[in-house]
């Protein structure tokens, strides 16, 4: 059997299996090709990816086992003592992704392995379920009739009811005595101490306990007596007879029960002897019918005691299904610990608020802060399953995080740092309101009202202060690329006018704070007139008296090294105290105070109803223009409303200046570019200068009816002429004011008499003429004009100049050639096999139909 890499457990992304409700598919791994060859039976949803050339082809063992008459069953098994965090979100969604990709009557079991009443509780409980039902939201329900529920907390994304160990507890007793009659175990009186010494090193073998010769009879005796509680904690524990020498220090005779005089969540005082976890787990698994436990790499070591388990028992009838565990890798982040203690210490040590503190990794975080679930199945489903350790970077989820509530967030004003703006020209005290829909691509959304007046509020860092204190630190200068207001300067309100800065108006310390403007009439609504100059930067605003006060969390990683404590040996020397901004006076429209009061309302409405299909806060998002995206807190009241930054528009963290710079002078030496393994360039996509514009103007040429001549704005200083060859399949006048994708840095061409000084880039279907499907690449309005765009995992560095050489020529027809639209209709560079998604700072960059075809 093919044993893939990790690289070519990429994600693959289908639209012959019908997976709406649940976005992506998992590629094709070890363990679906297990569970094909063991039992015949076809995942649904999986393309085969084939081993790159050269790759090593390793077969992995694998015994048929008969269960082709049964479901294929997979659980998730956390223990109720903490919360669910990253980690777990992976063995979440693989368990149920497995169980559909084996439709129609696949199933996955939703299970809490309750074996320690000293470290679970009920709140542990309540919370682990709720995090599946919310990291499950909105899935396609398992296909086949579900068995009628008793209780309503049973109800769930998964097959059944909830299932825990602690209802098998009599069966898994009968299991361990009937193990004691056969001679496989034995009630051992060894302390703590003395175990630990007789247990062996993982170089030395361990030795025989004194009590191992104990007969039957005194070993059901001793069993019996732990059972009625007539021993005290540490008096004796039971332990499997395997083997003290085995080299596999879990075969080392295991315990599997031990005695605690303590109440359980679910069982009070019923028991005072609980089984181990290794030992109840394979018995529930029997127990349940679960045909594949999947288990992260940590539980290998483990398999051998969980395989004898099964081997006794099944003879003894007492349990009569043969589950096969399997293990694979478990998820590490850059920027973040998943260790439970040290999660615990956060918490207890008040580094955080609590267990749900936005900047946690824990799902109950993750959701306050307003990560959707989708974006985390999509995360997990990215990463694929492999059996090799991978340490995933945190901005790998960030970016899944951007690209899902790109789709899916309204869009809106808010001013977290206001400068009050007058206009001076502004007769009266009346209004005009502005109807803008609330998502630029998705009309079903509808519009939202923006009122306009005398009085409003920018934000204060759109505004550059030449004449201040700013202005002196900067030598008189504006920032480069600044492109927003100045004094004695313009800039465009979005969706409004053009104002002009007349004065500015400081305090004491020679800060602005209003600016008195003159508004453009003839401005309104992008209009630009003729002969006057197109502005080019455009900034978001509110209306001063309708304007909502609001307090904004700015939350950042709680890290500020990928590695946490590898430097001191303390993972609290690294945590980021920049991680949270608070700020109490931002102002937001007031569409999102009503939505807000909306949604307090719906959740009201929602707790009266006691639904199992919980509503959170966080369900209200926004993309708060040009600042990031943003979800309501529980915080909230109907008087100010609290929202918390999820993500930025673009990742912050990626590549640091000085590596930047680091990049830029390698190259500028005239080194030559880096290669793989394989010889493949991989510098050639960072040397294209690929920018975001808008066209202005659009015509036919003169000369050439395949050919459309277009004017447009890519940030420079004047609008640049692009000829581009999409006459007669894209109507001239569909193409003005659409933003667009094009390389700027080539060198200008004549297109049959006129001078092309960029290429526009399309997707296109590969047809011959009029046959031929071409689309634009979508870029998100929020992008400004001239913004560089790039590439996931690719370091962003600053392009060439002008690719003028025959190198330079070369290294952008190898670029050229890998572009493509992906199988999800995304733009791409891909090479090798992988997959490196064109982003911008609205987020990935998308064709409207056209999928698995080449960019031009």
């Amino acid at each position: 059997m093919v044993k893939f890499s990790s690289k070519s457990l990429a994600l693959v992304l289908l639209s012959s299996y019908n997976l709406s409700a649940n976005g992506f598919a998992y590629a094709p791994n070890f363990i679906t090709k297990t569970i094909q060859e063991t039992t015949g039976k076809e995942p649904v949803g999986l393309l085969e990816i084939p081993p790159k050339e050269g790759e090593e082809v390793k077969e992995e063992e694998s015994e048929p086992i008969e269960i082709s008459n049964v479901p294929i069953t997979t659980r998730f098994p956390p223990e109720p003592n903490g919360y669910l965090h990253l980690g777990h979100a992976k063995a979440v969604s693989f368990n149920f992704a497995v169980a559909r990709m084996f439709a129609p009557d696949g199933r996955c079991h939703m299970r809490l392995d309750d074996t320690n009443p000293s470290k679970e509780n009920q709140e542990y409980i309540d919370s682990i379920l709720e995090d599946v039902r919310w990291i499950q939201k909105n899935t396609e329900p398992f296909s086949i009739a579900e068995p009628a529920l008793d209780k309503k907390e049973d109800e769930g994304p998964w097959f059944g009811k909830v299932h825990k160990t602690s209802d098998s507890f009599q069966l898994i007793y009968d299991c361990a005595k009937a193990l004691i009659e056969n001679g496989d175990a034995y009630v051992d009186s060894l302390s703590a101490e003395e175990m630990k010494e007789y247990r062996g090193t993982l170089t030395e073998p361990g030795k025989d306990s004194p009590y191992r010769t104990r007969t039957v009879e005194e070993n059901l005796d001793l069993f019996e007596k732990m059972k009625n509680g007539e021993c005290a904690e540490g008096e004796h524990i039971v332990r499997a007879k395997i083997d003290m020498a085995s080299p596999n220090v879990n075969m080392r005779d295991p315990a599997l029960f031990r005695i605690k005089h303590e109440s359980h969540p679910c069982t009070g005082d019923e028991w005072c002897i609980y089984p181990m976890y290794d030992f109840s787990h394979p018995i529930q698994d029997s127990v349940e019918g679960i045909t594949h436990s999947l288990c992260t790499l940590e539980f290998e070591d483990h398999r051998p005691f969980y395989d004898w388990t099964l081997d006794k028992l099944l003879p003894t009838g007492l349990i009569q299904a043969r589950p096969r565990q399997i293990e694979f890798s478990r998820l590490n982040l850059k920027y973040t610990v998943l260790s439970k203690r040290k999660l615990i210490q956060l918490v207890e040590e008040k580094v955080v608020s609590g267990w749900d503190d936005p900047r946690m990794p824990t799902l109950s975080g993750m959701r306050r802060r307003g990560c959707p679930p989708e974006a985390l199945r999509l995360f997990c489903e990215r990463v694929g399953i492999s059996k090799a350790d991978s340490f995933i970077d945190v901005g790998d989820l960030e970016n899944c995080i951007r690209e899902t509530m790109d789709d899916t967030s309204m869009r809106a004003f808010a001013i977290l740092k206001p400068l009050k703006v007058t206009i001076t020209n502004w007769q009266g005290s009346s209004l005009e309101e502005f109807e803008v829909p609330r998502h630029p691509k998705k009309e079903e959304m509808g519009d939202r009202t923006v009122p306009f007046g005398k009085h409003l509020y920018i934000e204060r860092e759109d505004f550059f202060d030449l004449e201040g204190p700013e202005g002196e630190a900067n030598g008189g200068r504006k920032p480069k690329g600044f492109k927003r207001l100045l004094p004695n300067d313009k800039v465009r309100l979005k969706y409004a006018y053009v104002i002009h800065c007349d004065e500015v108006i400081r305090d004491e310390n020679g800060e602005p704070i209003e600016l008195k403007c003159t508004l453009l009439p003839e401005t309104r609504a992008g209009v630009t007139p003729e002969g006057m100059k197109r502005v080019k930067g455009i900034i978001q605003w509110v209306e001063a008296n309708t304007a909502i006060k609001c307090k904004i969390n700015q939350y950042d990683r709680l890290f500020k090294t990928e590695e946490p404590g590898k430097a001191t040996g303390n993972f609290l020397d690294d945590v980021n105290p920049d991680s949270l901004e608070v700020l109490d006076d931002c102002l937001i429209e007031p569409s999102v105070a009503m939505d807000t009061l909306g949604m307090l309302a719906k959740i009201r409405n929602n707790e009266k109803e006691d639904s199992n299909d919980k509503i959170y806060h966080s369900e209200l998002a926004y993309q708060f223009e040009r600042m990031g995206y943003f979800a309501l807190d529980p915080e909230t009241t109907s008087g100010k409303p609290v929202f918390n930054r999820v993500v930025t528009l673009r990742d912050t963290w990626a590549v640091p200046e000085q590596k930047k710079a680091e990049n830029t002078n390698q190259r500028n030496r005239g080194n030559k570019q880096s290669t793989n393994n394989n010889g493949a360039v991989l510098e050639d996509v960072r040397r294209v200068a690929v920018k975001a514009g808008t066209i202005l103007e659009a015509g036919p040429h003169p000369d050439a009816e395949t050919l459309i001549v277009c004017k447009v704005d890519t940030g420079d200083d004047e609008p640049r002429t692009v000829v581009a060859g999409v006459g007669g399949k894209i109507p001239a006048e569909d193409l003005v004011n659409k933003k667009i994708a094009c390389v700027t840095n080539l060198k200008p061409a004549k297109m049959r008499g006129i001078e092309s000084t960029a290429m526009l880039l399309a997707a296109s279907d590969g047809g011959e003429g009029a046959d031929e499907k071409v689309e634009l690449l979508n870029i998100p309005e929020s992008v400004p004009n001239g913004e560089l765009l790039s590439f996931d995992g690719k370091e962003s560095i600053e392009p060439d100049e002008m690719m003028k050489s025959k190198g330079a020529l070369k290294a952008f027809d190898r670029f050229k050639a890998c572009l493509r639209v992906t199988s999800d209709g995304e733009a791409a560079f891909v090479q090798d096999g992988s997959e490196f998604k064109m982003n911008s700072s609205g987020g990935t960059i998308k064709v409207d139909s056209l999928k698995d075809v080449v960019i031009q």
